[in-house]
């Protein structure tokens, strides 16, 4: 890879790699630190990645440079400690997106990231499984668990709308 290869790659995929970082951390300064770190890594390692998998070489750092990042930080919660009361509402709202990004902070970090990939940047099962270092299996239930969470908490979509 040369440096106009990487700075097209840079320019391909750097908001997205922000934006999923963002998505978990909800922090700009820390999620610019993640995709930093990221491409740096890409560039230590420009001989070694295959130009096909650039992609998701860069959301698999990413994810694990933010996992370490959250590790060092203390700041892994157990949604299991969670009361259910405490995540559930019955108010209405007209801010959809308000009510989403709510639901998705009561989410485990691993739960958060597989619906973010999954959903928000429409990765397949396998691509997840590659990414997390989980099994498709793993990916399958921590989706599934995520999103009964998810409708547990946001309700009837008529409370919502």
């Amino acid at each position: 890879m040369n440096l106009d290869q990487y700075n097209k790659i840079v320019n391909l995929y750097a908001d997205a790699v922000f934006r999923f970082i963002l998505k978990n951390l909800k922090n700009e300064d820390k999620a610019r630190d993640v995709v930093q770190d990221s491409f740096e890594k890409l560039w230590r390692n420009k001989d070694k990645v295959n130009p096909d998998k650039v992609k998701s070489y860069l959301f698999t750092t990413a994810y694990h440079t933010m996992i370490d990042m959250i590790r060092r930080e203390k700041r892994i919660e157990d949604f299991g400690k969670i009361e259910e009361h405490d995540y559930s509402h019955t108010e209405q709202y007209n801010d959809i997106k308000e009510i989403l990004d709510l639901a998705l902070d009561r989410l485990s970090e691993i739960q958060r990231s597989v619906i973010l990939l999954r959903d928000y940047e429409g990765y397949s099962y396998r691509e997840i499984a590659n990414i997390t270092d989980l099994s498709e299996s793993q990916v399958k239930v921590y989706i599934y668990r995520a999103r009964k969470h998810l409708k547990k908490f946001i309700g009837k979509i008529e409370t919502i709308v």
